[in-house]
């Protein structure tokens, strides 16, 4: 009996922390009137899950270094954004796939979702295995308007950042991806700050803040997708 219940509670963690994750990812995907093949969308999610394993232990080895609050913060969102930069790097960025301008964002957005949907797993499964299912459905939700759309978010702004160079030159494209990162780890960083700090009187702040994020984000996905139709527009046809 004791075997049934933790494989219900494994079941419903699972499903409360991948469920939000695709929701968004297909929410998102929904951008990209050019749509990603399928296999490597699904490789780029579960190797996003699977980071989780190695950014713990390096937020545990970070955890020793510093002494600050603030420090052991942008160290935790730093090592976070910068191995989903470097998953998407070594799956996606310079393949044939990236066609686009949208296609950067698209990546850096399944690797992060991936990556958040692991962390869910864990988040939720702690208060189903001491019994608060009601604890256990609200720590789902709220994951889902705050932490898992962070994750998006901030990993999107890297994305963005190389698609606004697209036409550039290698330079200029890795001169975007470093400012992108940076903006990356700071979103990631403030997030983390406001919500760890005096949780329930910045709650509402955090997280509009986030959700007005989201918005600006939505409009510069509109422009890389126009730089990509122009793009093709403006590709000479040959014969």
């Amino acid at each position: 009996m004791a075997i049934f219940g933790e494989s219900h509670t494994l079941i419903y963690a699972i499903l409360g922390g991948v469920i939000p994750a695709l929701v968004w990812l297909w929410f998102w995907l929904r951008e990209d009137t050019h749509p990603e093949p399928i296999g490597l969308i699904i490789a780029a999610f579960i190797i996003g899950a699977l980071s989780v394993m190695f950014v713990v232990p390096l937020q545990k080895y970070a955890s020793t270094l510093f002494t600050s609050h603030r420090e052991i913060i942008v160290a935790w969102a730093s090592i976070e954004e910068i191995i989903k930069f470097i998953i998407v790097a070594v799956v996606a960025l310079g393949t044939r796939y990236m066609k686009e301008p949208i296609d950067f964002p698209i990546y850096f957005i399944t690797v992060a979702l991936g990556f958040a949907a692991f962390e869910n797993i864990l988040f939720i499964i702690k208060p189903l295995n001491a019994g608060n299912m009601l604890v256990g459905f609200l720590t789902g939700n709220l994951r889902f308007l705050g932490s898992t759309l962070l994750h998006a978010m901030a990993s999107a702004i890297i994305g963005i950042g190389i698609g606004l160079a697209w036409d550039g030159t290698f330079i200029k494209k890795s001169f975007f991806a470093i400012l992108g990162l940076i903006g990356a780890i700071s979103l990631h960083s403030v997030f983390n700050f406001f919500i760890m700090d005096n949780a329930q009187e910045n709650f509402l702040t955090v997280f509009g803040f986030l959700w007005v994020f989201t918005i600006i984000n939505m409009l510069l996905f509109e422009k890389l997708r126009r730089m990509g139709q122009s793009s093709t527009v403006s590709s000479p046809v040959t014969n």
